[in-house]
């Protein structure tokens, strides 16, 4: 029961603003005010500290000429590195040219000469190795295999004179350059500021960074088509030879005949009874003809071209004939008439 008087007496519920019930509420209340005001003050402050953000559509900052010190690095991360081949490379000064992320020289015509001539430096698939790399100007100039030049040693320059003449070292010719040049341009006027990963990301249509193997290499330079094939192990007519060894392996017997129009062909067979028999036929470096002949007896042939593959090495390339006018090999000596007598 409540004590007489403080029924109905309102008063008697409100607290006294001096418990210390009110008293603690009242601290807690002014120092959230102060917290929230010195948050405000704080966040004010850094926000006129940080610089402005920029504006849409406004033109980033120019590229910068590579320092001296990242030209050290660039060329110490990619020089004697191993890489894979991703794209033909012919022998001789002038290589092969990027640009953008392209290839812009030589042409496809042009490529196609300049390994009919100088032979190829590398194919696709071929593991290669990083000898050099210079910068000149605008340029990256990076040498596959020791470079398309031949480079002396220091001691092939030192000649001994005395008193019967003069001898110098002899020249080592199985030292022969089979390398290639990859040429990287920029359409700056110099090399701009990049780090070596970038450089190889722009390398990446000629050369291949990250292939664990020769054959991932090779994947990567044919068609989706000829690719899916290779991974499936399955021949395709117009497929050449490279293509069907990545595909098939080595065949089990290659046979030499001609057929009824008495052309060559070279015809690869894969597989031995009881299971099933494949016949790869070639002219020059196409299949032209493929049969299979399944364990049921069904015998299945194709003849129709099923993809396009450019040879990398022009075959069949017709060999230079000896002059009419060359007389041939004879014992007597320069000047000398045959007497015309018979012994």
């Amino acid at each position: 029961m409540l004590p007489e008087g403080s029924a109905g007496n309102p008063k008697s519920e409100i607290p006294n603003p001096k418990s210390p019930l009110c008293l603690c509420v009242s601290v807690v209340g002014v120092c959230t005010v102060v917290l929230l005001a010195l948050a405000l003050c704080l966040g004010a402050a850094a926000a006129a500290d940080s610089p402005p953000p920029p504006k849409s559509g406004a033109a980033s900052a120019p590229p910068q000429p590579m320092s001296e010190q990242t030209r050290m690095l660039v060329v110490r991360s990619l020089t004697a590195e191993t890489v894979f081949v991703r794209h033909l490379l012919p022998r001789g000064s002038t290589g092969i040219t990027l640009k953008d992320g392209q290839i812009r020289a030589p042409g496809e015509d042009e490529l196609a000469r300049s390994v009919a001539t100088f032979g190829p430096a590398a194919k696709p698939g071929d593991r290669a190795q990083i000898s050099a790399v210079r910068l000149k100007e605008n340029k990256i100039i990076v040498e596959l295999n020791g470079g398309p030049k031949k480079k002396t040693k220091w001691y092939q320059h030192i000649s001994v004179s005395g008193v019967g003449g003069t001898a110098q070292v002899p020249e080592d010719t199985s030292s022969n350059p089979y390398g290639a040049l990859i040429t990287l341009e920029f359409a700056t006027p110099f090399v701009p500021e990049m780090t070596g990963d970038q450089v190889r990301r722009l390398l990446a249509p000629v050369l291949d960074f990250s292939a664990r193997s020769a054959a991932e290499a090779y994947l990567e330079s044919v068609s989706p088509k000829v690719k899916q094939a290779i991974q499936n192990h399955q021949v395709l007519v117009g497929m050449n030879r490279e293509m069907v060894g990545y595909a098939k392996g080595r065949p089990n017997k290659k046979i030499r005949e001609k057929d009824e129009s008495g052309k060559e062909y070279e015809e690869w067979l894969y597989g031995t009874p009881p299971q099933d028999v494949e016949f790869v036929r070639f002219q020059g470096d196409e299949v032209v003809r493929l049969e299979i002949m399944e364990v049921d007896g069904q015998k299945i042939v194709r003849t129709e071209r099923e993809v396009e593959a450019k040879p990398a090495v022009a075959e069949n390339e017709p060999s230079p004939q000896p002059a009419a006018s060359a007389k041939p090999p004879s014992l007597r000596r320069p000047g000398e008439e045959p007497d015309g007598t018979s012994r």
